[in-house]
């Protein structure tokens, strides 16, 4: 693993382009990376201390082009820089790498089997997730954990608990801005789903419902008893 801090008088974020200029070729590949960072938004409110990088390019070495994951999530760096937020994710600025990829397969296969697997092991990314939504002769969801230098396959389960993150990633059937279909999800240890900003809007307003038909009852009785509410 290369030690970022020998790194001196390199350029910074602001000298760099944010990605590869390479559009995504499935929608899947922004709305999957895009709902878990606004899970992970919700549940890790009150913690300032990650970040969820969505179609940005991740430069390790200067004289190279950035790669640029689906989505990556790392772990002990500031959530916010400053109003102009990042442009993309420098290593040597950083100091800390991605604790997980994520990629997403589409009918254009990108090197998501070889070499992206390949050169996220070689920056030492523990996690290394493949979803593969269109099912073309691979599980659907391959979570592979680094072992030295290599990686090696953790899991297909759904959901499967990453310890070194506290969290559990799985996919499961279900609604994201207003698309019915299979998401990707964050769970917690015991295997419980977490709920999307939709969801707790959706159970907040119900629980308004509720709270408005027992008043509606309890209004009703005061008056039966002759009591002005």
């Amino acid at each position: 693993m290369l030690n970022y801090d020998l790194y001196r008088h390199l350029p910074t974020a602001e000298d760099l382009p944010d990605s590869d200029d390479t559009p995504v070729d499935n929608q899947l590949q922004h709305l999957i990376p895009g709902l878990l960072e606004a899970i992970l938004a919700l549940i890790w409110a009150l913690r300032q201390d990650w970040f969820l990088g969505v179609d940005m390019g991740v430069y390790y070495d200067p004289q190279e082009p950035a790669i640029v994951p689906d989505g990556f999530l790392s772990i002990g760096v500031p959530r916010v820089i400053d109003e102009r937020l990042r442009l993309s994710y420098v290593l040597w600025q950083e100091k800390k790498v991605p604790i997980l990829v994520l990629e997403v397969v589409s009918q254009t296969r990108r090197g998501e089997y070889s070499t992206k697997k390949d050169d996220y092991a070689k920056l030492g990314i523990l996690y290394y997730v493949i979803y593969n939504p269109l099912r073309q002769r691979k599980p659907p969801l391959e979570i592979y954990k680094l072992n030295g230098e290599e990686y090696e396959l953790y899991s297909t389960e759904s959901p499967t608990w990453m310890p070194e993150i506290g969290l559990g990633i799985g996919r499961e059937q279900g609604k994201y801005q207003g698309i019915s279909r299979e998401w990707l999800y964050w769970y917690d240890e015991s295997g419980n789903r977490y709920q999307t900003p939709e969801e707790r809007i959706a159970a907040s307003e119900e629980r308004n419902r509720e709270l408005a038909r027992e008043n509606q009852v309890l209004l009703e009785r005061l008056r039966s008893l002759g009591l002005d509410p």
